[in-house]
């Protein structure tokens, strides 16, 4: 399955989120493929696209930072999957 995790900073949270970045790399927790990270540095926002068979991997990478960031996780689907899904709408 495939999810993009959205990060947007809290207020008086820039530096300590940026010491943990530092230290740890941000990186998702085992069993967590991070396809590709996006930075918006000015301000402290940004996503990642992460594949897992494990939805609660993605519930405790958000935890792992949801106390210096809002996070946001949303499931979603490649366009060869989302074609035939879009095509049957309104179909029974």
């Amino acid at each position: 399955m495939l999810f993009t995790l959205s990060y947007k900073g809290r207020l008086g949270t820039r530096n300590a989120a940026i010491e943990r970045f530092l230290k740890t790399g941000g990186s998702p927790p085992a069993g967590v493929k991070m396809i590709g990270r996006w930075h918006d540095l000015a301000g402290i926002s940004g996503f990642s696209v992460a594949e897992t068979n494990d939805p609660s991997l993605m519930a405790k990478w958000a935890l792992d930072w949801n106390d210096l960031l809002e996070i946001d996780v949303r499931s979603v689907v490649t366009d060869e999957l989302a074609g035939p899904l879009l095509a049957s709408v309104g179909k029974t």
